[in-house]
């Protein structure tokens, strides 16, 4: 065969092309986040005053999903927060509810969760008295019941860490270590907050390959270089890669929350919207 000039050059157009081709067409091949939540814990001084126009500012944002926790919404009208999220087109897979809540008012916290349109329970926190061996112990038989009568209601329950869970570590064994062994893995499922297992120490890619099967959702926030905690963009977690190891294929949602967001809170969410809308992974 004869090369030219000609053939060369056309040869070299089409490679050119092909690569252009496929710069092109890998962001849109690439995984993309079908839906962004957002635990209105990051705005609970906005949603406690104004509930209505704190949900019509999330959906403006672009958020198609909300994590009721804080901001007094348990006392607030539960029909009234549905029908708006509703009319936003809004939904609120998880709602978190307190441990005492669901020690002593499990019935009520179900028809919260159920009239909020959630399908899962989160326990977010245990506050400082349970951070003792003999304390945790005791109450992670009380996980799993309440997995079991959640399941019995139709709905799901997951667990929501902190970093003390990882930090704590009585006998040389981390609370965590004995909540992922004590629990049941397949009613006890993990919401994940990266930022705090991150500034525990854990390697976030280690602990999520650990957990596969039993993550049930994120809690995306970022970490700076000085470990407090900032808008998604703007730290240093690869979210990225993160999202596309093989552990967090059966993770069903994403939340932004920022705990220490800034007031006026509206451009910290919007700036962790639009970095987790452009993210491809």
């Amino acid at each position: 065969m004869i090369i030219n000039r000609r053939n060369l050059l056309a040869g070299a157009g089409s490679v050119a092309a092909l690569t252009l081709a496929d710069l092109a067409m890998s962001p849109a091949s690439a995984a993309q986040l079908k839906a962004i939540g957002l635990q209105l814990y990051t705005v609970r001084e906005l949603f406690q005053k104004d509930p209505v126009a704190t949900l019509e500012t999330v959906a403006k944002i672009g958020y198609r999903e909300v994590e009721y926790g804080g901001g007094g919404y348990d006392a607030m009208d539960h029909a009234m927060l549905r029908k708006t999220m509703d009319r936003l087109g809004l939904r609120a897979p998880s709602v978190h509810i307190g441990y005492d809540a669901l020690l002593g008012q499990f019935d009520k916290s179900v028809t919260m969760a159920k009239s909020l349109g959630a399908d899962t329970v989160i326990l977010p926190y245990m506050t400082d008295q349970y951070r003792n061996e003999q304390a945790w112990e005791a109450a992670l038989p009380n996980f799993n019941r309440f997995a079991r009568d959640l399941r019995k209601a139709g709905l799901g329950f997951a667990y929501h860490n902190h970093d003390f869970e990882f930090t704590t570590k009585p006998g040389g064994v981390s609370l965590y270590d004995r909540f992922l062994k004590a629990t049941d893995p397949a009613l006890v499922k993990v919401e994940l907050d990266l930022y705090w297992a991150a500034h525990a120490g854990e390697n976030p890619a280690a602990l999520i390959d650990r957990l596969s099967t039993r993550l049930y959702a994120y809690h995306v926030k970022d970490m700076r270089a000085d470990r407090s905690m900032t808008a998604v963009g703007n730290g240093t977690i690869d979210f990225g890669a993160l999202f596309k190891l093989k552990g967090s294929a059966g993770v069903r949602h994403f939340y932004v929350e920022n705990d220490e967001a800034p007031a006026p809170y509206i451009p910290d969410i919007t700036t962790s919207f639009r970095t987790l809308r452009s993210l491809r992974f």
